[in-house]
C-alpha cells in the first residue's frame, strides 16, 4: 500500500496526523524510531482525480501573468479535500484562470499557503510553475510578511509580545492541533501588537513568523486570551454574536516573481467583523459600567 505513495504524499500523511507510533500521533516527517515500535498509517479516501472549475465570484485584489491575490471570504475552503470537493477557492480560480490547472500540486493547483475555512482575508495563488516555485521559496525563507487582525477574549499580558510555542497534532484528537513539546511538534513564532482595548476584548495586529496550522488560534489560547468566536480552542459559548472566529488576514507583502519588486496588499475588515467591532464599548478593562 505505502509503496504506491510518493515520498511527498507520505510526508503529507504524517503532517496531517494520519500516522501513529505506538498509538501516539506524530506530525514531524523527521521523527526517528530509536526502538521497535508499532507504526499505523491511515490513508484517507482519495480526492477526485481532477478539480472542476466553478463560476464562483472572486474578490481579486491584484492579478498579473504570474499570480492572483484574492480576498477570500469566510466560509470558503481553500482547496478540495475530504468533505469539501466543491465550492473551494481552487474551484473558483480554475474557472477564472483555466491554465492554472497542474501548477504545483495536482490537487492544490497554484496554492502556496492556506487560510482556515472561517478566516477571511488575503491569499496569493500562483498561475505558473516558475511563480509557484518563487513564492514557495519566499515562504520557506520567511520573507513573506503576513499580518492579521484578531479580536481576543480578554487581553494579552503586554501591549506587544512574541509567542514561541511548538505546534503539533493533538494526540487525543487528530482533527485538532495543540501546543506540544518541541520534540513532538514544529516550531511556531507569533508577534503581536495591541491596536485597541475594549471592555472585555482586545483588538491585536498579529504577525506570523511561521505558518503552522491554526497557529494564531492556538497561540492566543496559550496566552489565556483566545480569539473571540473560536469555539474549538477558545470559549465553547462565544462571548459575542459571531458565527466564526474574529480573524482576518489583513495585509500580505512579498516580492513579485520575475521582477522582484516588493508589493504590499491590504484587505479591509469584512462587514461581519466590522459590525461586531463597532458595537463594542471602549471603556478600560475593569472600569465600572
Amino acid at each position: 500500500m505505502l509503496g504506491d505513495l510518493s515520498r511527498t504524499q507520505i510526508q503529507r500523511l504524517i503532517e496531517d496526523g494520519f500516522v501513529e507510533v505506538d498509538g501516539r500521533v506524530v506530525s514531524k516527517p523527521a521523527y526517528r524510531l530509536d526502538r521497535p515500535a508499532a507504526v499505523q498509517v491511515r490513508v484517507p479516501p482519495p480526492a477526485p482525480a481532477s478539480n472542476q472549475p466553478e463560476a464562483i465570484p472572486l474578490d481579486i485584489v491584484f492579478e498579473n501573468d504570474d499570480l492572483l491575490v484574492v480576498n477570500k471570504p469566510a466560509g470558503m475552503v481553500v482547496h478540495p479535500a475530504a468533505g469539501h470537493f466543491a465550492g473551494t477557492l481552487v474551484n473558483a480560480v480554475l474557472a477564472h484562470a483555466p491554465d492554472l490547472k497542474g501548477v504545483g500540486d495536482e490537487q492544490r493547483p497554484g496554492i502556496v499557503h492556506r487560510l482556515d475555512k472561517d478566516t477571511s482575508g488575503l491569499i496569493v495563488v500562483a498561475k505558473n510553475d516558475a511563480a509557484h516555485r518563487d513564492l514557495q521559496r519566499q515562504f520557506k525563507d520567511r520573507t513573506v510578511e503576513k499580518q492579521y487582525l484578531a479580536l481576543l477574549d480578554g487581553r494579552p499580558p503586554s501591549p506587544t509580545g512574541r509567542i514561541e510555542a511548538a505546534i503539533g497534532r493533538d494526540p487525543r484528537n487528530r482533527k485538532r492541533m495543540a501546543i506540544v513539546a518541541e520534540s513532538q511538534g514544529r516550531p511556531a513564532v507569533t508577534e503581536y501588537r495591541v491596536r485597541a482595548e475594549y471592555a472585555a476584548h482586545t483588538l491585536v495586529e498579529a504577525r506570523l513568523l511561521t505558518g503552522r496550522t491554526h497557529q494564531l488560534r492556538l497561540h492566543f489560547a496559550y496566552l489565556h486570551c483566545p480569539i473571540a468566536g473560536d469555539t474549538v480552542y477558545g470559549r465553547r459559548v462565544p462571548s459575542l454574536p459571531l458565527k466564526r472566529q474574529f480573524l482576518h488576514a489583513a495585509q500580505l507583502s512579498f516580492d513579485l516573481p520575475g521582477s522582484g519588486r516588493r508589493m504590499t496588499f491590504v484587505a479591509p475588515l469584512p462587514d461581519d467583523l466590522a459590525e461586531v467591532l463597532a458595537q463594542l464599548p471602549t471603556r478600560p478593562f475593569g472600569a465600572n459600567a
